[in-house]
């Protein structure tokens, strides 16, 4: 498939998308959205790719909105792409289903290789990745604040869920920009040296991709983030039900054989 803002690869297991507008240091659009949904589904559903990783070409990860489009806004207008991927009727009530919340709800491991600047919606959408590696030097910032806006696309939801209500609030609130170890000491991500950083975490992405199980890793994937919304007793009780499911399925079996005998795993996934 053909895309206009994005890359698409795979390698060792891994789809490796990229975000594409390096002059407009990846600013965010209508149509960088939609790709990255299909991306993200024509991901999900090869049998081949075991984890996704979601990067920016150039210097920056995503400056946010393209301010070409807001500043119609400002200048009276409606700034009808922005608007065009807001939540619909259609996804009312549906957690999983809101404009970038389609990473909690592909079934791999998906991770945000935040490789320089993030801002806005750019950092809201790496928020619902499972995983952020941010480089060394990489500059941060909500900046929703600084433009009059609001917290947009869930991150009041899932912020506080990740760094604690003071930190979200700090973020948001202020509008600041910080710096990739402040935000990795707030538990956002994890600092990894700008040299390398592409490689080092496509070598995780690869690891996870070769010996973890498919069928663990999309189970639990749904008990984290599912378990968001349920109780702890519902939680519990789930993870029990699970459990049994497991001793069923051939990832199970070949998790004790190939430990038992020594060698790589071969997981179908199923």
């Amino acid at each position: 498939m053909a895309f206009e803002q994005i890359l698409y690869e795979v390698r060792d297991r891994v789809a490796i998308i990229t975000l594409n507008r390096p002059d407009r240091l990846n600013a965010w659009t209508q149509t960088m959205l939609a790709e990255l949904r299909q991306a993200f589904e024509q991901a999900g559903s090869d049998g081949e790719v075991r984890v996704i990783m979601v990067t920016g070409a150039g210097r920056g990860f995503c400056a946010g909105a393209d301010m070409a489009n807001l500043s119609q806004g400002a200048q009276g207008g409606r700034p009808r792409s922005y608007f065009q991927f807001v939540a619909t009727d259609a996804s009312k009530g549906k957690d999983f289903d809101q404009p970038l919340t389609f990473p909690l709800k592909t079934p791999k491991l998906t991770i945000a290789a935040i490789n320089g600047p993030a801002a806005g919606v750019g950092l809201v959408f790496s928020l619902f990745c499972d995983l952020r590696f941010f480089a060394s030097g990489a500059k941060i910032t909500t900046a929703f604040a600084r433009r009059g806006l609001v917290a947009e696309y869930g991150s009041a939801w899932i912020l506080p869920r990740l760094v604690g209500p003071m930190n979200a609030l700090d973020l948001l609130l202020s509008g600041r920009t910080l710096l990739s170890d402040e935000a990795a000491a707030m538990g956002l991500g994890r600092l990894l040296p700008l040299e390398g950083f592409l490689d080092a975490v496509h070598a995780y992405a690869a690891e996870v991709a070769a010996n973890a199980s498919p069928r663990s890793i999309r189970i639990m994937k749904r008990q984290i983030w599912g378990g968001m919304f349920k109780t702890l007793a519902e939680a519990a009780v789930e993870a029990d039900e699970e459990m049994f499911k497991s001793f069923e399925s051939a990832d199970f079996r070949e998790g004790v054989l190939h430990f038992v005998e020594k060698r790589p795993p071969s997981f179908t996934g199923n």
